[in-house]
């Protein structure tokens, strides 16, 4: 009886194995259904893309938190820059006055407890109630494939990407960066 309990044991030990072994892999890319309804797989890198191999997706936060962050989001047909920044791991905040229209955080920066320093000296403090101040703010670029960034007409809702495309929200503060520099 003693060995069949300590065979019991063991395939318990070795089911409980697997399972933690499972639970900690990477999960597989998931579908993204494509305009025509069909699916293709949009895996992420940790660099520019290159060519027309998918969306860059940028985040510089470099005026305000000293990051910036490059992200290769392989898709071969046009995907939305929601989706894009989704696939990247890039969260957006809206505000509350406009909702997701307008971009009050990106990764949690500015966070809501984080002094920015006012033009007049003072500090502000960022809420997302309503627009963000007018000297630190996050806005959204576009780079058509082999063009140069523009300040994007649309928002991210809207905005579609082609492959070769890059997509950037940019974090100014007191007017720099004015834009793009990758």
């Amino acid at each position: 009886m003693t060995s069949k309990l300590r065979s019991l044991a063991a395939a318990a030990a070795s089911v409980v194995l697997l399972l933690s072994i499972a639970a900690c892999a990477s999960p597989a890319p998931t579908p993204s259904p494509t305009a025509t309804g069909e699916s293709s797989l949009s895996v992420t890198t940790d660099a520019a893309c290159t060519g027309d191999s998918g969306v860059t997706v940028v985040v510089d936060a470099s005026a305000f938190e000293g990051e910036s962050q490059e992200t290769c989001v392989i898709a071969d047909e046009t995907i939305g820059a929601a989706d894009a920044l989704a696939l990247a791991g890039v969260e957006t905040e809206g505000t509350e006055e406009y909702g997701d229209q307008v971009v009050c955080r990106v990764n949690g920066v500015p966070a809501e407890d984080t002094a920015i320093p006012a033009e007049d000296g003072s500090d502000y403090f960022e809420t997302c109630a309503a627009m963000p101040a007018a000297f630190a703010y996050w806005s959204l670029w576009v780079k058509p494939a082999g063009g140069e960034w523009g300040y994007a007409q649309e928002g991210l809702s809207t905005l579609q990407l082609e492959p070769g495309d890059a997509v950037e929200l940019l974090f100014t503060l007191h007017g720099e960066p004015a834009a793009p520099t990758t």
